[in-house]
């Protein structure tokens, strides 16, 4: 079976709601639940944490990075979602989700595939922290989210990829002498939405994301970023061109991977974008480092 191929049955399966998930992703999407409810405390959320391993760990990292330390270290998990709040907490828990949706492949190339996919959505969601904060003004702690789910169709993909392994192969975009690319994918001809966006609404739909964040990965899929970027979408856009990891599905970048990045500036207020990026470069690298934990 080839990736087409592949993929048409995946997307087929995902407009039936068959999607198969990890069933130790159930966890951690009853704390993801749980924590957004209003009667829920520091103490009950610190208890729910405490009873996954990694994810308390990754709280406590969170907490102490540059975005959120200011130099003083909090030394538990309940200090710690005190720090955060709840927003990152909610946005901390998703990270795990999102790397528990690619399963526990013991693949050594699948594998690498996920570091390298949750690398580069760390780097998303750090940079779609700061571009939020300094540049968009929308709310810094949405965009993070946003930016640690973009890619949740690609981390499902990777779960079934011991199942298709044709989903792993790398199509490259060809060039007709009209320099019209096609097959790019395997929808566009029949279809109005890619399979990204089809398997992606399957996802997110499972895990209950808020509308604007939904709205947000829809203009990833399909939108045109703005310049300079103004919405949540335009944030995301713009982190996902700036992360110097690339997707391992974002099969263009191969060639022109961090070609265009260095390009991408614009004046925002007294500074430019690239000035705005070095000066927090402390900021997103230790953000990115604890979500990498």
């Amino acid at each position: 079976m080839n990736r087409s191929t592949a993929l048409k049955y995946i997307v087929e399966q995902a407009n039936n709601g068959d999607l198969v998930f990890p069933t130790n992703i159930a966890a951690s999407v009853k704390i993801q639940q749980a924590i957004k409810d209003p009667e829920c405390s520091a103490d009950l959320a610190a208890r729910l944490v405490m009873n996954e391993p990694l994810l308390a760990a990754r709280v406590v990292a969170t907490a102490n990075s540059a975005a959120y330390s200011r130099g003083n270290i909090v030394n538990n998990v309940k200090a710690a979602i005190n720090r955060v709040g709840f927003a990152t907490l909610n946005a901390i828990v998703a990270s795990i989700v999102v790397r528990q949706l690619a399963g526990s492949s013991k693949d050594r190339h699948i594998q690498g595939m996920v570091s390298t996919l949750w690398e580069h959505s760390a780097q998303v969601a750090a940079l779609s922290r700061v571009i939020a904060r300094k540049i968009t003004k929308v709310d810094p702690e949405t965009a993070m989210f946003a930016g640690i789910v973009h890619e949740v169709g690609n981390f499902y993909l990777l779960s079934r990829a011991e199942e298709f392994p044709s989903l792993l192969e790398i199509e490259y975009p060809i060039i007709e002498a009209s320099e019209k690319s096609v097959s790019e994918d395997p929808l566009d001809e029949d279809e109005g939405d890619s399979s990204e966006a089809i398997i992606g609404r399957a996802v997110i739909q499972t895990l209950q994301l808020p509308p604007t964040v939904v709205e947000a990965l829809e203009a990833l899929w399909f939108g045109l970023r703005a310049m300079p970027p103004e919405t949540l979408g335009d944030t995301i856009l713009l982190a996902n061109e700036l992360a110097r990891t690339k997707s391992p599905f974002d099969y263009n970048s191969y060639a022109e991977a961090g070609q265009f990045a260095s390009e991408i500036d614009f004046v925002v207020g007294d500074g430019t974008l690239n000035s705005i990026l070095e000066e927090s470069d402390e900021e997103v690298s230790s953000l990115t480092s604890a979500l990498l934990v």
